[in-house]
């Protein structure tokens, strides 16, 4: 395993390039050229949508239908007034930023490589298996319901479960709002699917991406798509990138201080018949500073299959993916690269 970054093998777990602060970019961190960052990347134009609005019932149909054009048009849209107070937030990023603050002895307690475990803490994607590595660390946990899986998370920092707990909670609250304005604006009513998302998955990411000395190199995570129906984001700093589908290019997504940033995932594609697209994007770094996101994704439950609401096939639309569940991409990920794989690929019908 390489020590030094002399060869291209990957770095050990808790003697990473990242978790070690080297002064350089190892090999096996360095991405081929047409795989790397831009230098100076355009900023997205983002739909802002006024969560306070969907409660209001002479202003709910115009904010389901800018929902409608923002999971149409690039998957990701931000929620502002969402209710969530500030403290919330910021104890949520205070504690993850104090997690990765830990001696490596404290974190290795969830060091993990088994995709299929509820709480696991890991570096890249797959510790000492990936072909590039990737310039992160990261604690994966369950969230819901939470009595169920608190007692597994991380009891140090003192403060995490409390913390976390708080965020997970609050941010959960409006998955379920967020599934009913999304069936919504699809035209299948609020109801559609609330049952099933209230007996859902919450599987919350708490990214960490430590200040890279050459940022034009690496990333903290290749392009990909969500397998969730949707991911809720809550990040420290700008870094997240997405793919305009207009031209292929990639851009940044603002960094609006509140915000909650939703990425449409590959469920939502399967449950609209393509009509809403599962948001493609990479995380970027930083060469000064360590940047946190806290990601919630949401889905039905494990072994629940999502599938293709029937009032949006036709003759001219006809079904356009299998249905699959949370399970199924928890097999497929242990197997597969999402480097190297599409799991909504997998899905796709050829008609």
């Amino acid at each position: 395993m390489e020590r030094d970054g002399s060869s291209s093998s990957s770095f050990l777990m808790g003697e990473t390039a990242q978790e070690k602060g080297l002064p350089h970019v190892p090999q096996c961190y360095t991405l081929p050229t047409s795989n790397r960052p831009s230098l100076n990347p355009e900023t997205m134009n983002v739909h802002v949508v006024d969560w306070a609005a969907l409660n209001n019932p002479d202003q709910r149909s115009d904010t389901i239908n800018e929902i409608k054009i923002a999971c149409s048009r690039s998957g990701c849209f931000q929620i502002i007034n969402h209710g969530i107070a500030q403290s919330v937030l910021d104890g949520a990023l205070e504690t993850a930023f104090n997690f990765f603050k830990m001696p490596t002895k404290e974190k290795m307690k969830f060091m993990s490589n088994d995709v299929h475990k509820p709480v696991r803490y890991g570096t890249s994607l797959k510790d000492g298996l990936d072909k590039f590595q990737y310039w992160r660390v990261f604690l994966k946990h369950y969230a819901h319901p939470l009595r169920q899986w608190l007692e597994q998370w991380p009891a140090n920092p003192p403060e995490y479960r409390e913390q976390m707990g708080k965020f997970a909670t609050e941010v959960n609250k409006i998955a379920a709002e967020l599934m009913k304005a999304i069936t919504e604006s699809l035209g299948l009513g609020p109801t559609y699917l609330s049952h099933k998302m209230e007996n859902g998955m919450q599987v919350m990411v708490i990214n960490c991406y430590p200040p890279c000395p050459n940022p034009s190199l690496s990333l903290g995570l290749p392009p990909h798509s969500d397998y969730s129906c949707f991911t809720i984001v809550l990040h420290s700093s700008q870094g997240l990138e997405i793919m305009d589908r207009s031209d292929g290019t990639w851009k940044f997504v603002p960094d609006l201080h509140g915000a909650l940033t939703v990425h449409v995932g590959d469920h939502i594609e399967v449950l609209s018949n393509g009509i809403y697209k599962s948001m493609v994007h990479r995380v970027t770094l930083n060469r000064n500073e360590t940047r946190i996101s806290i990601a919630s994704l949401h889905s039905l439950g494990m072994n629940e299959k999502m599938e293709t609401a029937k009032e949006l096939v036709d003759d001219e639309h006809p079904k356009g993916c299998k249905e699959s569940s949370f399970m199924d991409f928890i097999n497929f990920l242990s197997k597969n690269n999402i480097a190297e794989g599409s799991f909504i690929e997998t899905l796709k019908l050829k008609n």
